[in-house]
């Protein structure tokens, strides 16, 4: 029995000289990789405040083009239109559809 218990002692001795560097090893490599997803997420981060400022400038951009100041004046200055007058309106009457 006594050579049983020795072989089992150095094959628990050799399975731990194995395992704790391993288990070190295993530590290091989620270190890595969880300083490596911070880093994405920091990027991320960083992206995501521009596309949010860029959006703001857009919002911006698009509420100006829209006023009804700026489409009046392109009307009028550069396509010659104006506001209809009560001799430009022409109504047009149409026989029902069903008759």
């Amino acid at each position: 029995m006594i050579g049983k218990s020795i072989i089992v002692g150095i094959g628990f001795a050799v399975g731990t000289a194995f395992a704790v560097p391993f288990s070190f090893l295993v530590q290091a490599s989620v270190a890595r990789t969880t300083m490596e997803i911070e880093e994405d997420i920091g990027e991320l981060e960083k992206k995501q405040e521009l596309l949010v400022k860029e959006n703001e400038r857009l919002i911006t951009d698009i509420s100006l083009l829209k006023s009804s100041s700026r489409i009046k004046d392109i009307a009028e200055g550069e396509l010659g239109m104006h506001p209809a007058e009560s001799g430009d309106i022409v109504r047009v009457k149409m026989k029902d559809a069903d008759k």
